[in-house]
């Protein structure tokens, strides 16, 4: 892995660095109801071990991947190995209840609880309030007496170093980043090859001094699986309409010997507004091939194809059944 790719980037104002490159852990809670397909724990262990194993520093998790499978399976591996790699960052996130959607202050406060006991930790790196938009009341979820104004206060009394908002619709997130001394941004499906929805939220938040974290850079997957093996776009199938950009990406990465993986995950490394660019992996061997399509010769021409393609702006998710399973 070159020193170029992996250089750090620090978070906000605070002194944790992460690197270009980190992982995404959704899949390894066994979410089949997201993905079309399950992850055994022997699966899962053996993914998180390349992970540590590897260049890149930054594993993001939650409290709701898997209702607590994905925290449980990396706090296992944490356990096992006698503690995290020197100098790497758990990201986790304040979720809502599962049950009742509640997401106040108690609820904030329990989640932490939660997952400091399931991965086997003192206090995180880096905290996240996650997905207030599908909390019961959003008001009472990004309240300073609710779940935000508790995510300050969990890293107040030291149980997180830095904190952030990891959520979807960006006209509801906009207002909450102008408002609040975040310290890093998680966006998801809303800035790839395929559709750039974030692009003046990434703007705002680079104005602001917080570390942007770009996950699903592969569209859910079908960037790194291929429209054909994989024909599913933002966790849902997808019709032909849905698939045709994808395809034409693809055509493109065709002529020029390109992975469209590669191109994927490079069109977010490449961009100076973005601090480290997360990928969901469920198998071992996915590790090395994201660092070896982050390496990958992309030559100019094949960027200028892409780079002239149409490419949408609406939110991807808003069709989105969503199944925390």
């Amino acid at each position: 892995m070159s020193e170029g790719v992996m250089n750090k980037v620090r978070v906000g104002r605070t002194d944790l660095m992460v690197t270009s490159i980190g992982f995404g852990t959704s899949g390894l809670g066994d979410m089949p109801d997201t993905y079309g397909y399950g992850v055994d724990a022997e699966r899962a262990k053996a993914t998180v071990l390349a992970i540590f194993g590897g260049p890149a520093n930054l594993i993001d998790t939650s409290r709701l991947y898997g209702m607590g499978r994905s925290e449980e399976r990396i706090g296992a591996v944490i356990r096992e190995r006698g503690g995290l790699p020197p100098g790497f960052v758990v990201s986790t996130k304040l979720d809502r209840d599962p049950e009742t959607n509640r997401f106040d202050a108690a609820q904030a406060r329990r989640s932490i609880e939660q997952s400091l006991k399931a991965l086997g930790l003192e206090r995180v790196d880096l905290l996240h309030l996650h997905d207030p938009e599908h909390a019961r009341s959003f008001k009472e979820a990004t309240a300073r007496d609710g779940a935000l104004g508790e995510l300050f206060r969990i890293k107040e009394q030291g149980l997180a170093k830095a904190v952030g908002l990891a959520a979807g619709i960006v006209t509801q997130m906009m207002p909450l980043l102008n408002d609040w001394d975040f310290d890093a941004l998680i966006t998801h499906n809303r800035f790839t090859l395929a559709n750039r929805n974030a692009d003046a939220m990434l703007n705002l938040a680079r104005a602001r001094g917080i570390a942007v974290l770009n996950a699903a850079p592969y569209a859910s997957g079908v960037l790194a699986k291929g429209s054909s093996a994989y024909p599913r776009y933002v966790y849902q199938e997808a019709s032909d309409a849905v698939l045709d950009p994808i395809r034409r990406i693809e055509a493109i990465c065709a002529r020029h010997g390109v992975p469209p993986g590669a191109a994927a995950l490079q069109f977010s490394i490449r961009d100076p507004r973005i601090a480290s660019t997360i990928c969901g992996v469920t198998r071992p061997e996915r590790v090395q091939q994201t660092l070896d399509w982050a390496n990958f010769p992309i030559p100019s021409a094949a960027w200028a194809e892409l780079m002239a393609l149409p490419y949408a702006t609406d939110d991807p998710e808003a069709t989105r059944d969503y199944k925390p399973g």
